[in-house]
């Protein structure tokens, strides 16, 4: 597969609607690939039907639009790629790195992780429940462009599920899969995500030999929006949505969240009321370096602006 230049991409899950914590991740990865030239895909991860709201998806993408986040290409829908998620699975399975499981959670509560009580096959009373993939137990390190070095260990995560017990194709393995096909350089986002990159590069270093060489991702994790209790603003968390009739406000809250500078001209580009405006300005003065660690406490956008 040919790459051109930098390509990044915001990957939403149409659970409900957009929040502030995701129009900071969006930001700093839409910003952080166009100012090297590159090209910003959107993709929705539409892969679990039953905790995902009807119109959502429709919804994010015309916020992002009314925040000036356009975005390059068609948009992507995981739901629509499962004979690529099937493919990557088989030719794990050929190659020894996933395997048939026949456990449920209740099997090993109380444990940190999956134990892999079905590494070395199932019992013979055993009824295939799910395909997992076989973790190398290798230290994983990656030079994240916010955090510089970053070293987990996969020993300490567990064999986790690539197909679900549900049917459903699983986060870890859609995501590296898409990653992949859509030729994609640049991975901005959550600190909540952290975790997941060194089981992604795993997976991605598997898929090198089971299907085709290509060279991971730069990535890069951008700190948490919490509630005032410590809590990720997330749907579960009861979110507010942003609202595109604040737009402006809001890009500039969340540059200041994100460590940027503001140059003169921001003020004037502000007072215009101009969205894509604003984010033309934002990516020529975008500076990764700057970017926190720290997650950021804030009041009145999580479930403490509910009555």
């Amino acid at each position: 597969m040919s790459r051109g230049g930098p390509v990044g991409r915001f990957a939403p899950s149409p659970t409900g609607r957009l929040h502030l914590g995701s129009l900071l991740a969006a930001v700093a990865s839409c910003c952080h690939v166009r100012k090297q030239g590159g090209t910003w895909r959107v993709r929705m991860e539409d892969l679990d039907p039953p905790r995902e709201v009807p119109g959502a998806a429709s919804d994010i993408l015309r916020t992002l639009e009314g925040f000036g986040l356009h975005w390059d290409g068609e948009v992507v829908f995981q739901s629509e790629r499962s004979e690529l998620y099937l493919e990557a699975m088989e030719a794990l399975k050929r190659h020894g790195y996933a395997y048939p499981c026949a456990c449920s959670r209740k099997d090993w509560v109380g444990l940190p992780h999956y134990p892999g009580t079905c590494r070395s096959g199932m019992s013979d009373a055993g009824l295939e429940r799910m395909t997992r993939y076989r973790l190398s137990g290798a230290s994983r390190t990656w030079n994240d462009v916010m955090r510089g070095e970053t070293t987990f260990s996969t020993a300490d995560m567990g064999d986790f599920p690539i197909l679900r017990a549900d049917g459903y194709w699983a986060y870890q393995l859609a995501v590296v899969v898409d990653d992949r096909d859509q030729g994609i350089t640049e991975v901005i986002r959550g600190a909540d995500l952290l975790d997941s990159t060194p089981m992604q590069l795993d997976l991605w270093e598997a898929l090198d030999e089971a299907q085709e060489k290509l060279p991971p991702p730069a990535y890069g994790h951008v700190p948490l929006l919490e509630t005032m209790g410590g809590q990720k603003l997330s749907k579960q968390t009861l979110a507010r949505a942003v609202e595109t009739n604040q737009a402006v406000a809001l890009l500039d809250l969340v540059w200041g969240f994100l460590g940027q500078q503001r140059c003169e001209a921001w003020s004037s580009t502000v007072a215009e009321d101009d969205p894509a405006a604003l984010m033309d300005l934002a990516t020529s003065l975008w500076n990764a370096e700057a970017v926190p660690m720290a997650s950021i406490q804030l009041q009145g956008w999580g479930q403490d602006a509910r009555p």
